[in-house]
This record gives C-alpha cells, sequence and structure tokens, in this order.
C-alpha cells in the first residue's frame, strides 16, 4: 500500500492516541461520522482544508499525518524482515504498519539497530582475541606467570624436608611472579580500556593510524593542493606516538603524490562519463588503475558513488590500510579471507580483477569488488621485487547474481563452514 494511501490510517490513530470519539472528531470538522469513518479506512482521499482542520483538532502537523513514519523507519523495518530465517513477515505491508503503529514500529527498528551494533561488537572482539599480538603476548606472560607460581608452591605444600635457604629462595620467586602478574594484569586492563577510545593511544601504530584516518573519513583536502607534508605530519601527528606519526608522514607523501597524478576535478569529470568504471576511467585519463582506486576511496562518496571501502596489502598479504564501509569490514590483525580478490590479485600481478562478493548474515548483502596488484620492480637483479594490491569495495545496489563469490572477515569469526578455503574452526558454531 502507497505511503499516500495511508492517511486515515494514521488520523484514526493520532484520534484514538488523542481519546477523541470519531463522531466527536466528525462534528468539529463539519462531516458525517459515516463520510469519516470511510477516510480513517482509506477508502476516501484527504486533502487541502479538511486535512488542516483535522490535524488542528488533533494537535499535530499535517505533514505528520500525510508522510508518517521516516523512509529511514520503513527501511529498517525490511531489513529486519529481511533478517528473518524461520516465517514470512507482510513486507507489502510495512508502511500501513508503521503508519499505524508508529511506537512498535519505532521500537522494532530500534531492537534490529542495537542487534546488528551488538553482531558488530562480538564479530570485532572476536577478532582482537584472535590476532591482537599485544593482547596474546600479554596472555602468554600471564600463563608463565601462574604455572611458575604454582609449580613452586606444589613444592612448598608437598611437606617434604626443605632447607631453609631453599625455602627462602622459593618463597622469594613466589613473590616476585605475583609482582609480575599483579603488574601484567595491571597493563592488560589498562590496554583493553583504550580499545573504545578513539583517542587514546591504543597500542599498536597501526591502530593508531587508522583510528586517525576514520576519524578524518580518510579525506584530506590540505594535502589536494601544494601540500606542506612536513607540517602536516607534525600538526596532526601530536597526539599519536613516534612510530605512528612516521607512519602518517609515509601516508602523506603517498597521498599528495596521488592528488598531484589524478587531482579531483579530473576524476570529477571521468566518474560523470563512466560512473564506477575504475578500469574505463583509467583509460581515459591515462592514469594508473591502481591510483584511481585509491583516489575513488577519497573522494568517490563525494562524487555520488556511495561509501566506498579500499584495502592495501603489501607481498606477504598484511593490510597497510584499511577503509571499511558498513557490512563489510576488514580484519584488524591479518588472518583475512584467502578468498577476498584483493589476495587473488596478488597472483595475477598487473591484471585487473573484479567480482561480486557477499559477506556472510541474513541477508548476503553483495559487494562489487575491484583489485589490482602493481609490482614495484628494482633494478638490482639480487633483490626481491616489492609488490602491493589495492581493492575497492562497493556496495550492489540490486540483489547477488549468479556466480557472487562468498567471503568472511577471517576464518574463527565466519560461519561457512563448508568453506573450501577454511582454515580453522569458527567460534560461533553455525553455518551458513
Amino acid at each position: 500500500m502507497a505511503r499516500d494511501t495511508l492517511t486515515g490510517s494514521r488520523i484514526r490513530e493520532r484520534r484514538i492516541m488523542s481519546g477523541i470519539r470519531q463522531a466527536e472528531l466528525a462534528r468539529h470538522v463539519d462531516i458525517s461520522a459515516s463520510y469519516l469513518n470511510l477516510i480513517e479506512h482509506n477508502k476516501r482521499r484527504i486533502g487541502g482544508k479538511l486535512l488542516l482542520d483535522i490535524a488542528a483538532v488533533l494537535g499535530v502537523e499535517p505533514s505528520l499525518l500525510t508522510e508518517g513514519a521516516e523512509a529511514t523507519l520503513i527501511a529498517t523495518l525490511r531489513e529486519a524482515a529481511s533478517d528473518q530465517r524461520d516465517g514470512e513477515a507482510e513486507v507489502e505491508k510495512v508502511d500501513e504498519f508503521a503508519g499505524r503503529f508508529p511506537g512498535w514500529a519505532g521500537l522494532l527498528a530500534e531492537n534490529r539497530r542495537r542487534v546488528g551494533t551488538l553482531e558488530h561488537a562480538v564479530q570485532t572482539l572476536s577478532d582482537r582475541m584472535t590476532h591482537d599480538p599485544q593482547l596474546a603476548a600479554s596472555l602468554h606472560e600471564m600463563l608463565t606467570s601462574v604455572t611458575s607460581i604454582r609449580s613452586t608452591a606444589a613444592i612448598l605444600a608437598d611437606g617434604g624436608e626443605i632447607e631453609p635457604e631453599w625455602q627462602d629462595r622459593f618463597h622469594r620467586n613466589i613473590n616476585e611472579d605475583s609482582a609480575r602478574l599483579a603488574e601484567i594484569s595491571r597493563a592488560l586492563v589498562q590496554y583493553l580500556d583504550k580499545v573504545d577510545d578513539a583517542s587514546a593511544n591504543i597500542g599498536a601504530p597501526q591502530d593508531e593510524l587508522d583510528s586517525f584516518l576514520s576519524q578524518h573519513g580518510y579525506c584530506f583536502p590540505e594535502l589536494e593542493t601544494a601540500p606542506e607534508i612536513e607540517q602536516f605530519a607534525q600538526t596532526n601527528g601530536q597526539g599519536l606516538s613516534a612510530v605512528a606519526g612516521k607512519m602518517l608522514g609515509r601516508l602523506a607523501e603517498r597521498y599528495a603524490s596521488d592528488a598531484a597524478e589524478l587531482p579531483k576535478d579530473r576524476l570529477a569529470e571521468a566518474v560523470e562519463v563512466h560512473g564506477l568504471n575504475p578500469w574505463a576511467i583509467a583509460q581515459t585519463l591515462r592514469a594508473d588503475p591502481d591510483l584511481v582506486l585509491r583516489r575513488l576511496a577519497v573522494w568517490g562518496e563525494a562524487l555520488g558513488l556511495g561509501p566506498l571501502g579500499l584495502a592495501v596489502c603489501d607481498a606477504s598479504g598484511t593490510l597497510l590500510l584499511r577503509k571499511t564501509i558498513d557490512d563489510f569490514p576488514f580484519p584488524r590483525f591479518g588472518s583475512a579471507c584467502p578468498l577476498l580478490p584483493l589476495f587473488e590479485a596478488l597472483s595475477r600481478p598487473g591484471q585487473p580483477i573484479e567480482r561480486v562478493v557477499s559477506m556472510p548474515g541474513q541477508d548476503e548483502k553483495p559487494f562489487r569488488a575491484f583489485a589490482l596488484c602493481r609490482v614495484l620492480m628494482t633494478e638490482d637483479p639480487r633483490m626481491a621485487s616489492l609488490s602491493e594490491t589495492v581493492m575497492l569495495i562497493a556496495p550492489l545496489d540490486r540483489a547477488a547474481p549468479e556466480g557472487t563469490q562468498p567471503v568472511g572477515v577471517s576464518c574463527q569469526i565466519c560461519p561457512r563452514e563448508r568453506c573450501r578455503a577454511r582454515r580453522e574452526p569458527s567460534i560461533l558454531g553455525a553455518e551458513a
């Protein structure tokens, strides 16, 4: 049912909420109760002065009766319906439901958003527990200290004869190990407390850099024209560690170089002609395709292409840069899905890769992936060449076509049990 035909339903719900009888409302606006009944059951269109009079009696804005629930609420309810595994919701009546019961509709939409937030938190924490090197090192030190304390305590509790000198040594060992365990625990708690603090130094330099880039939307207009790279790095790196500051400086150099080779204006002209077709854009502008992928990740949304994600890795598969978008996260500490086109491109240097992929979930949202591996040659035959792969990710605005490649984040938090590339069991314990 179209939204503009639900005005009557909204009038009825507002009238009931206000405690006004149908006959009373009809009398106030000078129409018959039977005619109002037809309006409230969406059997008569309404507008003009009559709508204004009814809105005035009900004490609401006329737009609230004609427009009803916002489009975002309707979209959220439709997403919630698509997530349903058992049974089918009456999707065709979602507009009517939101119009007649805005409170319940808002509650369902909010619960859907909360579930999505919690699922994302579980995914992030699982990824961190699995791959965070600092966390793994801290837990290893804790287990080592606990094992040492237990072994020494077992000797003392054995009840055998122990010389006083050895007893003192064992007591001293327990005291030192306990102090070290307390210090490790305190440092671990402080480290975990910083996980959700975007402004804090969150441990690894890569984390600091990722947090900084995310806060600025990966876009730096001051580096687009005549950039002062050293000044930029000094100004923006004040809250970063020394290592993260140097990483920011290198990134700023790369960003400024990309901007000089492919200015935003030239990119905008090509996007207007070709849309989201990086290979055609690169050919038209006579630019390197990997350069086009990086520039689209910076300016694509501003140019009307929607949100675009970006991942960059080296020949080892280590992610050097992660620009995530909704429903397509990248792992923070390596061990990414080997089926990503990002890694497929590593085995095909110089060959453009384009795939439609889908992340696991209730609705299996499809994405377009564009990837290219570029080999950075060296003139010394004794030295290995370096490779860098760039992958651009864009949501697909239609249903997943046949041949869509299922991918995931990492094996431990991917529910695809039958995946041919699985390396280890999933902690989710579900199949997809």
